[in-house]
């Protein structure tokens, strides 16, 4: 966090577009070192039956730095050249929050293996456990990025260009406009952590299938108002389904990640999806910058609700079938495996080990990575 607070300040000073590019990269990198870690501590640590509300409230992190970015640009006046001053607020509270995890200890898991003198994780043993995971799960790791790039599509089409959106074809004013941004995140906060906590009792796959088709049912009410208050208001629980879906994402994926991953793998799917999706909002304005309609003093505008809320539609309904086809693992405890690449021919050599576990396992007591893998 600390970094990714440093490489936003670069950007403010990045000179050329090679630059900005290099810097963004940079940034991007570390950006997708912080999700996987994030969540597998969060929710290892938590009660299994609180994990779905830790999961919504962890993910509406997401809704609640978007408000808060929405309400530094109104409260800077949204100019062209405020984007700097927003870049600023944004270092100031990455390095924030990375200060102030510190001085807070590691996960349960990490700190017991410590004291158990468990060896370090090592690049050669880490790298054979995931062919060999890779091997056995090659199907659970295609789904589950084929749901998160469904997942991507879904908040950037339903959010990214929603201000522009307000902007140009409704023909608010820049105040406005943040005003909107800032009630329809609120939104997703509360829907995420609602939603999230509902998944424990109804299901991971039935929380995220009903959110995905109560949002399509809800875009007519989403673009079609043309007064502040009632897009607001739309756009408010537009989010919260959209969102609400979103909040089930962190333990549905650490409950399908082979637990000895449940690290990296939430992450790196999470990361392949949303790099798959990223074109959204470019492909999103091609279309409705192409196509036009008429207000109803008769100016002609880019057809940008149109083009929002047909894509959204169509995202919507293929998140309901990929989940509804898909499996679930609610309750699963992945808590209770070790990391990937533990070094176990060092526990062979430890003799107080060895007399504690099984020759074939390492002396560990525990299962070898390959015969983990297969379990899960």
């Amino acid at each position: 966090m600390i970094v990714l607070g440093l490489l936003q300040i670069a950007t403010i000073y990045s000179a050329t577009f090679q630059q900005f590019l290099a810097v963004r990269s940079l940034f991007g990198l570390f950006m997708g070192g912080v999700y996987g870690n994030a969540i597998a501590m969060a929710l290892e640590n938590c009660p299994v039956n609180a994990r779905g509300l830790m999961s919504g409230i962890l993910q509406q992190g997401y809704s609640l730095g978007y408000v808060f970015a929405a309400c530094a640009n109104l409260g800077v006046g949204g100019s062209t050249s405020s984007w700097k001053t927003v870049f600023w607020i944004a270092a100031g509270l990455s390095i924030f929050v990375g200060l102030l995890r510190i001085p807070f200890p590691e996960s349960q898991q990490f700190l017991a293996a410590k004291a158990a003198g468990k060896p370090k994780v090592t690049p050669a043993a880490f790298f054979r456990e995931t062919r060999h995971m890779l091997a056995k799960e090659w199907r659970m790791c295609v789904y589950c990025i084929i749901l998160m790039t469904w997942f991507n599509y879904y908040s950037h089409t339903s959010q990214d260009s929603y201000t522009t959106f307000l902007l140009t074809q409704k023909g608010f004013k820049n105040a406005a406009a943040s005003r909107g941004s800032i009630i329809m995140k609120v939104g997703a906060c509360v829907g995420g952590t609602i939603i999230g906590y509902l998944s424990q009792f109804i299901g991971r796959r039935r929380a995220m299938v009903g959110a995905a088709l109560i949002s399509g049912c809800l875009i007519p009410a989403w673009i079609l108002p043309t007064a502040e208050r009632s897009l607001s208001a739309s756009a408010f629980f537009m989010q919260f389904f959209v969102q609400g879906a979103w909040g089930v994402i962190p333990i549905h994926l650490n409950e399908l990640s082979p637990p000895a991953f449940r690290s990296s793998f939430p992450g790196i799917t999470y990361q392949l999806g949303n790099m798959i999706s990223s074109p959204s909002a470019q492909i999103v304005n091609a279309i409705a910058e192409t196509h036009f309609l008429r207000r109803s003093n008769g100016d002609r505008v880019e057809a940008y609700g149109p083009t929002m809320g047909v894509a959204t539609a169509i995202i919507a309904v293929g998140i309901a079938v990929t989940a509804a086809l898909g499996p679930e693992k609610r309750g699963s405890r992945f808590e209770t495996t070790a990391p990937a690449g533990t070094d176990v021919e060092a526990l062979v050599k430890r003799p107080s080990d060895a007399e504690a576990g099984s020759e074939s396992d390492g002396g560990r007591g525990e299962k070898s990575g390959e015969e983990r893998n297969e379990k899960v």
